[in-house]
């Protein structure tokens, strides 16, 4: 049979101290004398103690774990797109050095919700992250209204500590750059209008439009290649002769490129493409797709360093990230 686990009392007797204060020094508080401290982290050392996790939330309240809440089904968020699996590759790397683990949670349907409702009410997280919140969603109000600090990966529907990027204005960058090409027949595949994003994009889409006195020429698509493709269809049958089309996000923009080859139309010639978040396969689209990039690292690593910033420590609840034109060939 092997030793026994050293214990918080072998602890105390050895650096010859009470067990209170071992669970002080253990659990970081200051209030300990220095040279009593090293005493008790010596004895730590020489006895191979290891605090227990779950008696170590007892006594502090917190658990080192953070939630990181998905509103999509797990098709989507394992497979279909790729800034799924950025931002949890982001967030868990992040947290981890945080000393914290995210505790990945899927929420698509209203048993979901109310599970992950009763999950963070009940103490099980020190945070909530939401990502791809829908305008019906109720975890955002749910969670705005418990004790317990909660961030949006972009804008929410309710007031909420968000970090966001520039939706409307990377839509107008985009609308202008084909604007500025010489296109005049500009339609828009735009995203879920029950999202913030992507009805920002589409006021981005149309400010420009506006400013420049064209009419607009939408199509909705649901941020998916196949629901891409169905847009670029209609938005054909409707006006045959545009000319240009802007994407909401790059996997509606991959299926508006196979739907313009399957109708003869070329691209940029006849019809230019611009896409929106500059996913990895921009790159390799046939042909290479322009697109408007969106910070997906750089807005996960804010979203995590907001929600472990204590409230009155933050400089603002709101983050807004700057967006950038990636000129490739499509456009």
């Amino acid at each position: 049979m092997g030793s026994r686990r050293p214990t918080l009392e072998a602890v105390a007797a050895r650096a010859r101290v009470s067990r209170a204060t071992v669970s002080r020094v253990v659990n970081g508080q200051s209030t300990v004398d220095p040279e009593i401290r090293d005493a008790v982290l010596r004895a730590v050392a020489e006895l191979g103690y290891v605090p227990n996790s779950a008696a170590r939330s007892l006594v502090t309240r917190q658990t080192d774990s953070i939630a990181l809440v998905v509103s999509e089904p797990p098709t989507r968020v394992f497979s279909d797109d790729p800034l799924f699996s950025l931002v949890v590759r982001t967030v868990s790397s992040e947290l981890e050095l945080a000393g914290k683990q995210a505790v990945l949670m899927l929420a698509s349907s209203p048993q979901a919700q109310a599970r992950v409702e009763d999950y963070v009410s009940s103490g099980h997280v020190d945070g909530v992250m939401l990502l791809s919140m829908h305008g019906a969603d109720p975890l955002p109000g749910a969670v705005a209204r418990m004790d317990v600090p909660a961030v949006s990966y972009g804008r929410p529907a309710v007031e909420l500590p968000h970090v966001d990027n520039d939706n409307v204005g990377g839509a107008e960058q985009a609308v202008r750059h084909l604007l500025d090409s010489g296109r005049r027949r500009i339609a828009a595949i735009a995203g879920p209008q029950d999202m913030t994003a992507a009805q920002d994009r589409l006021t981005g889409y149309r400010d420009a439009l506006r400013a420049s006195d064209r009419r607009s020429i939408v199509a909705v698509g649901d941020f998916t290649r196949a629901s891409g493709a169905t847009a670029m269809r209609h938005l054909l049958e409707d006006d045959p002769g545009l000319d240009a089309v802007f994407a909401a996000n790059d996997l509606m923009a991959v299926g508006a490129l196979q739907a313009l080859r399957k109708a003869g139309r070329r691209v940029p010639d006849d019809v230019a493409v611009v896409g929106f978040d500059d996913i990895e396969a921009a790159d390799f689209t046939d042909p290479p797709l322009t697109t408007i990039r969106h910070p997906v690292v750089e807005q996960a690593t804010a979203m995590v360093r907001l929600v472990l910033t204590p409230p009155a420590e933050r400089a603002s609840d709101r983050v807004v990230l700057p967006t950038e034109l990636i000129v490739r060939d499509s456009a």
